[in-house]
């Protein structure tokens, strides 16, 4: 009596075209560098690349591309009210390799870039700003004090400031970039104080539409509330 024999299984290994498009499907969805494009400007000559020569490599144009996209995909999930969407970007924004090289840029080519906080410690060399990079990470991060110090005002009186140290300045410009996009989506579109892509003249015109018209109002009334913040009690 014969048996039939029962043709086995085939295995066929995908091709390198459909391996190629699975890398790239998932690299677009991550909106993550891969390691070679980290260092894509970057001289490879076989000797370890110095830290300064890898910040001084940066392809900021690249960086703002990356990030501007994801914020862009973050305002528009905000738009169709998609909470656990934002939420995923959000998180993967601030994973990003480009938006932690965006947010150690940004405090450290600003007017306080030279001003350190409690710990003395200032991000002014290419090399400190490379290895910032990869200090900023949610896992194990806590905050330090702030410092506090006095500015005189016209009147005599001193202004108290409070300066962060330049790791929690880090931190808080790498989480403004996933916020942003909610806070310009859901804003009022008449408020002009501290938006970005905003500035005093747009407020001018703003107020020149609203008072040219024939039927606008005739006064204006301005209210300037002395020391309003100083004088409320805590509790």
């Amino acid at each position: 009596m014969t048996q039939e024999l029962k043709p086995k299984a085939v295995f066929q290994p995908l091709a390198n075209d459909e391996l190629t498009f699975n890398r790239c499907f998932i690299a677009r969805e991550s909106e993550e560098p891969s390691k070679t494009e980290k260092l894509e400007t970057v001289k490879l000559t076989g000797a370890s690349v110095d830290d300064a020569d890898k910040w001084n490599s940066i392809d900021w144009k690249t960086a703002q591309k990356h990030v501007r996209r994801l914020q862009m995909r973050i305002a528009k999930a905000v738009l169709e009210k998609r909470w656990n969407r934002v939420k995923t970007l959000q998180h993967l924004l601030t994973n990003s390799f480009y938006a932690k090289l965006l947010a150690v840029k940004r405090i450290t080519s600003n007017k306080g870039k030279k001003t350190p906080g409690v710990d003395g410690v200032l991000w002014q060399s290419a090399r400190a700003k490379w290895r910032a990079v990869s200090s900023l990470s949610r896992h194990g991060y806590k905050s330090q004090p702030l410092r506090r110090i006095y500015i005189l005002k016209k009147n005599g009186k001193k202004r108290p400031l409070s300066i962060p140290t330049m790791k929690d300045r880090a931190m808080q410009a790498l989480y403004k970039l996933a916020l942003a996009p909610v806070a310009e989506t859901t804003a009022d579109g008449n408020s002009y104080g501290f938006r970005e892509g905003r500035s005093c003249a747009d407020a001018v015109q703003a107020c020149f539409n609203a008072l040219s018209k024939p039927n606008s109002a005739t006064w204006v009334l301005e209210a300037d509330i002395k020391g309003c913040f100083d004088n409320i009690s805590v509790e």
